[in-house]
């Protein structure tokens, strides 16, 4: 007997509900026996009336079709359905770049190998590609995972029957800790940002540099935004005092509150109509790219030692930490999926906010009169302290 079940995505909103949920657009499969043999394949449909007669003809015939006479899926028209779903997850543009540029080594690799399509990518064959990577540590584990999902995408499609991929194991990972700028840090970089531009440029020019070079340190120092979406910031996406972030899953619009210094320096910034640090007639990739080579710049004039943007991201999240705030809102304000993500990379200073947690508990026992009496109470009691250490 066959029986005919949805192979949910990952993506479907109703995978928890099993095999048994048959009301979505999710690829069809068959599993059982007909005559001596055992089936479990892609019906290579989403049709549910067209699964269930091709499954009827097979029971009559006692026989199943062979598939040899499908063609095989090529890799690149594999990935190109791939990146199809991908852009209509609405995945970040940062991530569908990275998956096009994984693609075109793919790509590359395959033609020097005589590999054309995807069911031809076996171990031995990946396990060659890894090699060609120059990707070290955390870039090699983040480039495998999309290997992984490349292949999980294309079992689900009945392109192939299993992921090699997942065969390749993980590279080791040494995780670095979160390193923020110190506040001696910030001061010395919003002071060479003052005078940036003075020495190479024009002197209106100059000023009006170094004006938008102060409004971006000051917007990364206080939002916490990746360095892109600094860079790409809409105008009004800043209105009545506060950063617009973004639409949390539930459909409630995240927004932070920026200090009056940055909505000032923001004011004076604007190089289009639109956006504050970006015409908008360039890439988006492009722009960034430029900003960070000036902050490159800035931070050797400032002399601090492995300065990167990321590190004013880290600055904001450190900070709210030992302010005591918890760490499920400082996940919400940076944008992360899960707080495990925060708790990933902020742990060593949430360990830190526990110290000062527990130096502000003994700092309340100063106004305990039992405390008082036993720590700093009569001669006598000091006395009879002392006999008996």
């Amino acid at each position: 007997m066959l029986t005919i079940y949805r192979r949910h995505l990952k993506t479907c909103e109703h995978r928890n509900l099993g095999r048994k949920y048959r009301r979505c657009k999710c690829p069809i499969w068959v599993d059982g026996i007909i005559g001596n043999q055992e089936v479990r394949q892609s019906l290579r449909t989403k049709d549910w009336e067209k699964a269930q007669s091709q499954i009827r003809a097979w029971e009559v015939e006692q026989t199943i079709e062979v598939e040899r006479s499908v063609t095989p899926t090529t890799v690149k028209e594999a990935w190109e359905a791939f990146m199809a779903d991908a852009e209509a997850r609405n995945l970040r543009e940062g991530t569908l770049r990275k998956y096009r540029f994984l693609l075109r080594q793919l790509e590359s690799f395959g033609a020097a190998q005589g590999v054309r399509y995807v069911r031809e990518l076996d171990f031995n064959i990946l396990t060659r590609f890894r090699a060609s990577w120059h990707d070290h540590n955390l870039s090699a584990l983040k480039k495998l995972e999309r290997l992984r999902s490349f292949f999980q995408f294309a079992i689900e499609n009945g392109w192939v029957s299993s992921n090699p991929a997942k065969k390749l194991h993980r590279p080791e990972v040494s995780q670095r800790p979160t390193m923020p700028f110190s506040p001696a840090d910030i001061v010395a970089i919003l002071a060479a940002s003052n005078e940036w531009g003075k020495k190479n440029q024009g002197v209106t020019r100059a000023r009006e540099n170094s004006w938008r070079m102060r409004a971006l340190v000051l917007l990364l120092r206080y939002s916490g935004l990746r360095i892109q979406d600094a860079v790409t910031l809409a105008r009004e996406r800043v209105a009545g005092g506060k950063l617009f972030l973004y639409t949390a899953k539930t459909g409630t619009p995240v927004y932070l509150p920026l200090p009056d210094f940055v909505l000032e320096a923001l004011g004076r910034a604007p190089i289009s109509q639109r956006f504050f640090f970006w015409t908008g007639s360039s890439k988006p990739e492009s722009a960034t790219k430029n900003w960070q080579k000036s902050l490159g710049e800035l931070f050797r004039t400032a002399g601090i030692v492995n300065g990167h943007a990321l590190r004013f991201r880290d600055t904001l999240a450190v900070d709210m930490l030992m302010a005591g705030v918890p760490i499920e809102r400082v996940s919400v304000v940076l944008g992360h999926s899960s707080v495990k993500i925060t708790e990933k990379y902020y742990a060593p200073w949430v360990r830190a906010r526990q110290a000062q947690l527990e130096e502000d508990v003994k700092r309340s026992w100063e106004r305990d009169p039992v405390w008082l009496a036993e720590t700093k109470g009569t001669p006598e009691v000091h006395k009879k302290n002392k006999l008996i250490n």
